[in-house]
C-alpha cells in the first residue's frame, strides 16, 4: 500500500461549515449556490475573512431548516469561495470550488453562536498502483461515456476532460460529481478513502444507472412507435372516410354514430340531458374508433339512451281490484293492507304520489317483499327491487364519477334502467342492513332519494345530469328500526308487520304454501293430503318463527320425501298425519311441552327479537359469599343495568333477613348463553326471580311477564307487546303480566288470542309480586339454588 503524496497547499484544522441541501460536494467540483439561511450567510462571511475557505457538508434531511451537528454527514469537502455577491435582502450568491476531502472530528456553534465551526482532519487517499487500478479506470471511463450518451442532463465536455486525467483520485471524483446518483450513494462515494474501492463503487452505480436508462430508452421508443402507429391509423382512416364519402358508403363507426343519434332522439330526454348527449356524440365522432376515450363515451351514451326519461306506465288504481289482489296473495295482515289501500286512495284523488315513503318493518317471512309486488300488480306498474343489505359505499347509490376506471352509475339508476319506466314500484329491501365506512355513508345518499321535495332532480355522479324520480313509488323493508338513521326514518311512514298467529299460519299453509310446493315438486293436486292436525303438528314441532319462511321449507322437505315415494313405490295418494309425520320430517326440532318452568328462584319472561316474540327463563340462585350479584347469559349493557336495578329494589324491600343477604352471593342466569340478549323489559322478571329466592315463595306456574322496572318499583312501558303475547300463547302460557301503560297496544292483539289469554296490567312491582308468587303459606326456606322445576300445566 502506498500513499499518494503530492505537493498540495496546507489547509486549516478548523473551518466554518455550511450545510447544503440535496447536493453532495466533491473535490474538483464547481457549485453555484444561493445562500439564504442566516447561519449559512454568517459561515460564508467567516470563510471570506479566513482565506476564502469553507467546509461544505451535505444535509441528511433537506427539510430541516436549522440543522444541528447530528443532521450533517461526517465527511465533506474544503471549498474555496471563488465568487460571492451580497444581495439587498441579506442573502448571498456564491460560487464554490471543491478542493479536498475532509473527515469531521467535531462540529459545534462558534463562540458567538452565529454559524457552525468544525474541527477536521484530512485523510490521505490510498491507491494500489498497477494493472488493476488502470483496468478500473478504463472500465469506469467506458461506463461513464455510455451514461453520458444515454442521459441528456450531462455536458459531453466532461468525457473529454476525463480522458486527460491520470490521477485516479481526481478521476473518480470528477465522475461522481457529474453523475446523477442518489444523495446517499454520492455521500457513500465521498466517504470512501481508498481510490480502488471508490472506483468499484462507481462502476456498480454506473452499471445500475446505465441499465435503468437503457430500459427508459426502450420504453420511450415503444411509446413513440405506438404514437406514430396511431397517427398513421388516423391518417388512413381519414383517407378511407374521404373515399367512402365519394363512393357514398359508410363505415361501421359512422353507422354506430347514426344509430346513437336516433336513440338520443327516441329517448325523449330532458333538454339538458339531450344537449349533453349531443355534445358527447360530437366528441365521439372526432375520436379514434378504438381509443379508450371512445369506449368511455360509448358507455356514457348507452346509459343515457337506455334510461326511461319519458316512458311511464298508466296507473290503474281500483281499490276493489287492489283489495282482491292483496287478499289473493296474502292471508291476514289486515293493518298493512288497510294502510296500503288508504295510500292508493289518496294517490287516486291527488293524481300524484308525493308524500311519505312507506317502510314495512317486521320479522323475516311475514310478507313484506311479496306485498310490495302485489301493490305493483294492483296498480299496473312495473316492479323493481334493490337489496341494500351490506351496502357500505356511497357510490353504490350515487354512482362513480367518470374520471375513474370502470366507472358506472349507482344501483338506483341501474334499477331504473331495469324497470323500463319512470314510475315503477321501487322496493329498497333490507334498508336497516346498510353499513358505513371511509368510503361514505349510503344512508345519507338516500336522504335525497326519499325526499319528495328533492328527488325531482336526482343527480347520479356517473350521469352528472338531473333525473326525475319523483313519480317512483318507493317502498322500503326492514327487520328493525334500530339500524335506520333517525334522519332517514323521518322521511318514511312506518307500517309494522307483526308475526302471524297460529290460526293464520294454518290457513296460509292450506291456501298458499302447500299448493305452491306441490306444484314446484311436480305432485298432482290431491296426491298429498295433510289435515289441520298435521299442519298444526308441523307448526308446533318443527318451526319457531314469526313468519312462515321456515314453515314453507318444512313443507318443501315433506314434498321431496313424498315425491321419492311416488316414484319408487308408485303411490298415488299419500296422507300425512301427526302419527306418521316423523317419516317425512324426522324428529321434531322443538318440544311440544310448555316452556314455563316457574319454580323457586325461576321466572318466565318475554322478549322481542327480529324473528318475533320469544319466551325465556330467568334463573337465580344463592351461594355463600358477601352479598354480590353475578350476571351470565351473554347479556347486553342495558339488560345488565336492568338486573342491577332489580337487585337493588329487592334488597331495598328487605324481603329476606340481612344476615342471609350479606352472607350469600346471588347469581342470575338467562339460559342459552351463546345468544346475545339486551333490553330493559326483563326488569320485573329478574326482580320476580330474586324475590322468589329471597322469600322462599315459588313463582306461580303457567305465568309469564314483561316490563321495565325502576328503583322505586314502578313498572314502565315496553315495546313489542303483541309479539310477546303471541309467543306466550304459542308456548301455552296463558297468563301474562304486562305494564299498564301498554293497554293501548291490546288492540293490535288478535281477538282469538285475547279471548284465550289472561292479560293482567300492572303498575308497580308490588302488584307483580302479589300476582306472580305463591302465597306465603307455600313458602320454603331461602334456598341456595337448585330448586326442583315445576312444569306449568294448562
Amino acid at each position: 500500500m502506498q500513499e499518494n503524496t503530492t505537493n498540495e497547499p496546507s489547509y486549516p484544522a478548523t473551518l466554518p461549515a455550511i450545510a447544503i441541501r440535496d447536493v453532495v460536494m466533491f473535490p474538483h467540483m464547481a457549485l453555484p449556490l444561493s445562500v439564504d439561511r442566516p447561519k449559512s450567510v454568517a459561515a460564508i462571511e467567516a470563510g471570506l475573512a479566513a482565506g476564502r475557505l469553507i467546509l461544505s457538508l451535505a444535509q441528511k434531511k433537506p427539510g430541516v431548516n436549522d440543522p444541528a451537528a447530528e443532521d450533517l454527514y461526517a465527511y465533506g469537502v474544503v471549498s474555496s469561495i471563488s465568487q460571492s455577491l451580497k444581495m439587498p435582502d441579506g442573502t448571498m450568491r456564491v460560487f464554490l470550488e471543491g478542493k479536498k476531502r475532509v473527515r469531521v472530528l467535531k462540529i459545534a456553534p462558534d463562540a458567538a453562536g452565529a454559524f457552525l465551526s468544525a474541527e477536521v482532519e484530512y485523510p490521505a487517499e490510498t491507491e494500489k498502483k498497477g494493472a488493476e487500478l488502470t483496468a478500473l479506470m478504463r472500465h469506469a471511463a467506458e461506463l461513464f461515456e455510455v451514461y453520458v450518451k444515454l442521459g441528456t442532463r450531462i455536458n459531453l465536455d466532461s468525457t473529454a476532460f476525463l480522458q486527460q486525467q491520470e490521477d485516479p483520485g481526481k478521476f473518480s471524483d470528477i465522475i461522481a460529481a457529474n453523475s446523477s446518483f442518489s444523495l446517499a450513494d454520492r455521500q457513500e462515494v465521498l466517504e470512501t478513502e481508498d481510490v480502488s474501492a471508490r472506483l468499484e463503487k462507481l462502476i456498480k452505480l454506473l452499471s445500475k444507472e446505465v441499465e435503468i436508462m437503457d430500459i427508459e430508452q426502450k420504453i420511450h421508443g415503444r411509446v413513440k412507435g405506438q404514437i406514430e402507429r396511431s397517427q398513421k391509423e388516423y391518417y388512413l382512416n381519414e383517407q378511407m372516410k374521404a373515399i367512402q364519402k365519394e363512393l357514398h358508403q359508410k363505415d361501421d363507426f359512422s353507422k354506430e354514430l347514426d344509430e346513437l343519434k336516433k336513440r338520443i332522439k327516441a329517448a325523449r330526454m330532458s333538454k339538458e340531458a339531450e344537449a349533453a348527449a349531443e355534445k358527447e356524440l360530437a366528441r365521439l365522432s372526432k375520436m379514434m374508433p378504438f381509443s379508450p376515450e371512445s369506449t368511455v363515451c360509448r358507455t356514457y351514451l348507452d346509459w343515457l339512451t337506455a334510461l326511461p326519461w319519458s316512458v311511464e306506465t298508466r296507473d290503474e288504481i281500483d281499490l276493489v281490484a287492489a283489495r282482491k289482489i292483496l287478499d289473493e296473495d296474502h292471508f291476514g295482515l289486515q293493518k298493512p293492507k288497510e294502510r296500503v289501500l288508504e295510500y292508493l286512495a289518496v294517490c287516486k284523488l291527488t293524481k300524484q304520489l308525493k308524500g311519505p315513503i312507506l317502510c314495512f318493518v317486521g320479522p323475516p317471512g311475514v310478507g313484506k317483499t311479496s306485498i310490495a309486488r302485489s301493490i305493483a300488480r294492483s296498480m299496473g306498474r312495473n316492479f323493481v327491487r334493490m337489496s341494500l343489505g351490506g351496502v357500505r359505499d356511497e357510490a353504490e347509490i350515487r354512482g362513480h364519477r367518470r374520471t375513474y376506471v370502470a366507472s358506472m352509475p349507482g344501483r338506483l339508476m341501474q334499477s331504473m334502467k331495469k324497470a323500463k319506466s319512470r314510475n315503477p314500484v321501487f322496493l329498497m329491501d333490507e334498508i336497516d342492513k346498510m353499513g358505513m365506512d371511509w368510503r361514505g355513508d349510503p344512508s345519507a345518499a338516500l336522504l335525497e332519494v326519499l325526499d319528495p321535495e328533492q328527488n325531482t332532480e336526482f343527480s347520479d355522479h356517473f350521469l352528472d345530469l338531473p333525473f326525475d324520480i319523483s313519480k317512483v313509488m318507493f317502498i322500503a323493508t326492514a327487520n328493525t328500526l334500530w339500524g335506520i338513521p333517525v334522519s332517514l326514518r323521518d322521511r318514511m311512514e312506518i307500517i309494522d308487520f307483526s308475526g302471524y298467529t297460529h290460526t293464520e299460519k294454518i290457513e296460509i299453509a292450506k291456501k298458499f304454501l302447500i299448493p305452491r310446493q306441490l306444484k314446484v315438486h311436480g305432485l298432482k293436486e290431491g296426491s298429498l293430503k295433510i289435515d289441520d292436525k298435521g299442519i298444526d303438528a308441523v307448526i308446533r314441532g318443527y318451526t319457531r318463527e314469526a313468519g312462515v319462511r321456515n314453515l314453507e321449507r318444512e313443507f318443501a322437505s315433506m314434498c321431496r320425501r313424498a315425491a321419492r315415494k311416488t316414484v319408487e313405490q308408485k303411490l298415488e295418494n299419500i296422507s300425512i298425519t301427526p302419527d306418521n309425520l316423523g317419516e317425512y320430517l324426522g324428529v321434531p326440532k322443538f318440544s311440544s311441552t310448555l316452556n314455563s318452568y316457574n319454580a323457586l328462584g325461576i321466572a318466565t319472561g318475554l322478549a322481542w327479537t327480529e324473528n318475533g316474540g320469544e319466551v325465556l327463563a330467568v334463573e337465580a340462585v344463592a351461594i355463600p359469599g358477601k352479598g354480590t350479584l353475578t350476571l351470565t347469559g351473554k347479556l347486553g349493557d342495558v339488560m345488565k343495568e336492568s338486573a342491577q336495578a332489580a337487585f337493588s329494589y329487592i334488597r331495598s324491600r328487605e324481603l329476606a333477613p340481612a344476615a342471609f343477604v350479606n352472607s350469600h352471593n346471588f347469581h342470575v342466569h338467562i339460559p342459552e348463553g351463546a345468544i346475545p340478549k339486551d333490553g330493559p323489559s326483563a326488569g320485573i322478571t329478574i326482580a320476580s326471580a330474586l324475590a322468589s329466592l329471597f322469600t322462599g315463595r315459588p313463582v306461580k306456574a303457567n305465568l309469564s311477564m314483561t316490563g321495565e322496572l325502576t328503583l322505586t318499583g314502578r313498572v314502565l312501558a315496553i315495546g313489542g307487546l303483541k309479539e310477546k303475547v303471541i309467543a306466550s300463547f304459542r308456548d301455552g302460557i296463558n297468563t301474562v303480566l304486562y305494564p299498564a301503560a301498554n293497554r293501548k297496544d291490546l288492540e293490535e292483539i288478535p281477538a282469538e288470542i285475547k279471548a284465550a289469554m289472561r292479560l293482567r296490567p300492572v303498575e308497580r312491582m308490588d302488584e307483580v309480586l302479589e300476582m306472580a308468587l305463591e302465597p306465603a303459606s307455600a313458602a320454603k326456606p331461602a334456598a341456595r339454588g337448585g330448586a326442583k322445576k315445576v312444569r306449568s300445566r294448562s
